[in-house]
C-alpha cells in the first residue's frame, strides 16, 4: 500500500459513554464546572479530529452519549482520549461501548452504488444535517467469504435495489478486519426513523440477511451539539 494511499484512509471511532448515577448526587456548581471542562477539551481536539455529538438520553438504558470522531491516526483518537480522562467528568464516565474502524473502497459498489455514495469519495466522510443515526457493529458469517465473487456481488446489488428505494437513509460503512472484535461498524444517518425500520424489515427478506451473524448492539442516536448533551446528563 502506498504512503499515499495510507494517508487517505480515515480512521472512524465511535466513543458511547453513560455517567455513572453518582453524578447527579454532586453540587450544581461541580457538575456544571466538570461540564464545561468536558466540552472545551472536545471542542479543542475538534480542531484536528471531525467530532459528531449525539445523545443517547431516554434511547438506551446503558448509554448516554456518542462521540463519533474522525481522524488520519489511531494516535489522534487515543490522545483526544487521553485529554478526557483527566477532566472533573471522567471519574463519573463510564464507556461502555467502543468501536474502532476505518474507511476502504468497497469490492461490492462499483458497479452498483449508492446514491449516497455517487459524486463523493470512499476516502472521506460527510456528516450530514440528519437528526438522527442508528450505529451497529457488524460481522458476515465465515460461509459468505467463501461464495464466488460473480455471487456475493449479485447477492449484493439486490441489497443495494431496497436500499434505493430508501434515499433518505444514508449509509457510513467502515472496516474492522483485524482491529477491532466487529468486522464492520455501519452508520445510518436519516430523517425518519420509520423509513430506516422498514427499510431494515425488508433487507431481512433478501438472501444477504441470511449471510450475518451479528449486528447488535444497535444504538439510535439524537444529533445534538456537544453542550445540549452533556445537559442532558443531569
Amino acid at each position: 500500500m502506498t504512503e499515499e494511499r495510507r494517508l487517505r484512509r480515515l480512521v472512524y471511532k465511535y466513543n458511547f459513554y453513560r455517567v455513572a448515577p453518582q453524578w447527579r448526587g454532586l453540587p450544581e456548581g461541580e457538575r456544571q464546572a466538570a461540564k464545561e471542562e468536558f466540552a472545551s477539551v472536545v471542542e479543542e481536539a475538534a480542531s484536528h479530529i471531525q467530532i459528531r455529538p449525539y445523545s443517547l438520553v431516554g434511547m438506551r438504558a446503558d448509554t448516554d452519549l456518542l462521540l463519533w470522531n474522525v481522524s488520519h491516526s489511531l494516535e489522534a483518537h487515543q490522545q483526544m482520549e487521553a485529554l478526557l480522562n483527566r477532566t472533573r467528568l471522567a471519574p463519573y464516565l463510564e464507556r461502555p461501548y467502543s468501536y474502532l474502524s476505518l474507511t476502504r473502497r468497497s469490492p461490492y459498489t462499483d458497479d452498483a452504488p449508492h446514491p449516497a455514495q455517487e459524486g463523493s469519495s470512499r476516502f472521506t466522510v460527510r456528516h450530514g444535517d440528519a437528526p438522527y443515526l442508528i450505529v451497529y457493529p457488524f460481522v458476515k458469517t465465515r460461509a459468505w467469504y467463501t461464495l464466488p465473487l460473480e455471487e456475493r456481488q449479485a447477492i449484493m446489488n439486490v441489497h443495494f435495489e431496497v436500499g434505493h428505494k430508501y434515499p433518505n437513509v444514508r449509509i457510513n460503512t467502515s472496516y474492522s478486519f483485524g482491529l477491532d472484535d466487529q468486522e464492520f461498524v455501519v452508520a445510518f444517518e436519516t430523517d425518519d426513523p420509520a423509513s430506516f425500520l422498514d427499510l431494515v424489515m425488508e433487507l431481512r427478506e433478501t438472501k444477504s440477511s441470511a449471510y450475518t451473524l451479528q449486528d447488535t448492539p444497535i444504538f439510535t442516536c439524537i444529533a445534538r451539539p456537544l453542550r445540549e448533551c452533556l445537559e442532558a446528563l443531569g
